[in-house]
């Protein structure tokens, strides 16, 4: 029997036999060493407000009782901030017994403060499909500090495939980091690896970006496009600490070099209450090869997507912000992220997403 996360090739092999299908033939660059990119559909609807569908109702029912409109979204639409959609995605799950899923948002989304979440028929979580689910795939989508582009077939979410225990103990973490390091320096592992805020650069005082409150749209579809500074103010330090603003979005990045060997994948895990005032977002999973370098490379920094909540809070250099839950990959991927495949954040410092030029 399996056990643990399921590779490319297992996800191909799915596809093959129907358990994952779509209105549309699946693309090979949909598929991810350890996960599959999921496409938007072909209409979004304006929703009054977010929702889970709950163990009794289908999200077409609840739909039904909270849509505002419909928006085609072929040629492209504005999904405006602050606002909730939820867009049917191509699509769809049929899995077997033992196998579960969870959702993300893909890296680039979460740099957009775009919150996307996968929900299902009958769910009562975002972002995982239990065991033995039948059914379709919707997106909700709020963006939050920029309206956006969308179109149909773009890819905002990714989905991991789970076959039985997968995540790794701090004693198995800690046998992975001595066989092949995990982290640049002494690990802080307590039910996964803890990740602390970089807030002295090793040249310059730019720590950071703190998302501008009125701007134009991003259209999803246009790479290495925007001029940041229409979008992003710099965030500077000479102190190691900066103050977040109650409601601002950042994009910060992490002190230590990360990376997932080619055995195992890792997602970022919610922010817990004792932090502070604030939350890291946990949009992204992170692909076996993320910063690994069969040769000893120095791995990659893990970018942060931070939101300040309802006090100002004083975030200092060497803080800790989150933690990175290992799992064991099934099998190690055929294609490995960075290696085999464009990766744009391989070997990453401080890094906008990939609308935004160099």
């Amino acid at each position: 029997m399996k056990t643990g996360v399921l590779s490319d090739r297992q996800i191909n092999q799915m596809i093959a036999e129907g358990g994952i299908s779509a209105s549309s033939p699946i693309l090979d660059e949909q598929i991810q060493p350890a996960s599959l990119d999921l496409r938007l559909g072909d209409i979004a609807y304006r929703v009054r407000a977010s929702f889970l569908p709950g163990k009794s109702s289908t999200v077409s029912e609840r739909l039904e009782e909270l849509t505002m409109h419909q928006i085609p979204l072929a040629g492209g639409a504005v999904l405006e901030k602050g606002c909730v959609y939820v867009v049917p995605l191509m699509e769809q799950l049929r899995l077997p017994v033992g196998m579960t899923a969870a959702a993300s948002a893909k890296s680039s989304i979460g740099r957009l403060d775009l919150m996307t979440r996968v929900i299902t028929d009958q769910g009562i979580e975002f972002d995982r499909v239990p065991e033995s689910y039948d059914g379709p795939l919707y997106a909700e989508l709020c963006p939050q500090s920029f309206s956006v582009v969308a179109q149909p077939g773009q890819l905002l979410n990714q989905i991991i495939f789970r076959q039985g225990k997968t995540i790794l103990s701090d004693e198995e973490l800690l046998e992975v980091h001595h066989r092949t390091p995990i982290v640049s320096g002494e690990p802080v592992i307590s039910d996964g690896l803890g990740f602390s805020v970089d807030l002295k650069p090793k040249s310059g005082n730019l720590v950071g970006y703190r998302a501008k409150r009125h701007t134009g749209v991003v259209d999803l579809s246009k790479l290495a496009h925007y001029n940041p500074s229409e979008y992003w103010e710099e965030v500077h330090t000479t102190d190691g600490r900066i103050i977040l603003d109650p409601g601002a979005f950042y994009i910060l990045v992490s002190r230590e070099a990360i990376a997932i060997p080619p055995d195992c994948a890792a997602e970022m895990a919610p922010y817990l209450a004792m932090v502070g005032e604030f939350r890291v977002h946990y949009a992204g999973f992170f692909d076996p090869g993320f910063g690994f370098d069969a040769a000893g490379g120095s791995g990659s920094r893990g970018v942060l997507e931070v939101r300040c909540h309802e006090a100002p809070f004083v975030l200092e250099h060497g803080q800790i912000v989150g933690r990175l839950v290992y799992e064991k990959m099934d099998e190690i991927p055929q294609q490995l992220y960075g290696t085999d495949i464009a990766s744009n954040y391989q070997g990453q410092g401080l890094k906008l997403s990939k609308h935004f030029k160099s």
